[in-house]
């Protein structure tokens, strides 16, 4: 029996070699665009905006990822996130950062209630769709946030906002000044 399954292991691992051979051989440099394994396309600041100012984001629904810029451009982070679950929920062009909490509350607007009447405000907490922190931008009811259900991250699931995982939205929260401007795309 130890033979046979001895046997059985080298064939696979002699078949997947002799498979991933031709590819290595015909591999070819990476294209111009830059991707990561999320696929996220590199975005440059400069096709969106004239100046970096104090610092810059770009939410890019279609690839469900946000960029940050600092003021003086040597710092660049790309975090995952969720976008709007639907086109009229998602609210595209420029705005910018005016508030920003740790611990948010939230309440629902009155076109959430309407869709869900049993939704009803939430203090701080694990419950908080808002997680542990959050960017409140120039449009009402618009927020850059963190969030406590991870499964989120990575589809379209929000009413409008951008979410972040909590750590990710703590890190992006220490560097990004009231005034930062953002352009949801």
């Amino acid at each position: 029996m130890t033979d046979r399954t001895f046997s059985r292991r080298a064939a696979l691992v002699t078949l997947g070699a002799g498979l991933g051979a031709p590819a290595l051989l015909r591999a070819e440099p990476a294209p111009m665009a830059r991707r990561n394994i999320s696929s996220f396309a590199r975005q440059d600041w400069r096709d969106h905006f004239d100046r970096l100012g104090k610092a810059v984001i770009v939410a890019d629904t279609s690839s469900r990822a946000l960029h940050f810029w600092s003021g003086d451009g040597t710092d660049y982070r790309i975090y995952p996130t969720s976008v709007p679950i639907s086109e009229d929920l998602t609210k595209r062009g420029y705005t910018e950062v005016v508030r920003k909490k740790v611990g948010p509350d939230w309440t629902p607007t009155p076109s959430m209630v309407e869709r869900n009447p049993d939704l009803r405000y939430m203090p701080p907490g694990p419950g908080n769709p808002l997680g542990t922190h959050a960017m409140y931008l120039s449009w009402p009811a618009y927020l850059i946030h963190g969030t406590h259900d991870t499964r989120k991250i990575g589809r379209p699931s929000s009413d409008g906002c951008i979410g972040l995982y909590n750590d990710m939205i703590a890190e992006l929260y220490d560097i990004t000044p009231i005034g930062t401007r953002v352009r949801i795309i």
